[in-house]
């Protein structure tokens, strides 16, 4: 089955659903499968990865683990 005939097959499902909790379910679990960004490298994030990333980086922010555009623009001069 291609991926064409599998996005059909998924929205007859869908269309066919009458509980509104599945779909709210289904709901949520494609806003956090979405892709909503790319990382520097190129690579694909869902929202639940940018999230995770998110998270990640402010824990880093509150522990002081940063570079200041001080230390950048002092840094760079030695390029």
């Amino acid at each position: 089955m291609d991926l064409q005939e599998t996005k059909w097959g998924v929205m007859q499902k869908i269309m066919s659903v009458s509980k509104p909790g599945l779909l709210e379910k289904i709901d949520k679990l494609l806003d956090e499968e979405m892709i909503v960004g790319y990382t520097v490298e190129g690579e694909p994030l869902t929202k639940s990865a940018y999230n995770q990333r998110l998270q990640k980086a402010e824990a880093q922010l509150k522990s002081g683990q940063y570079t200041t555009q001080e230390d950048l623009e002092k840094e760079a001069e030695s390029w």
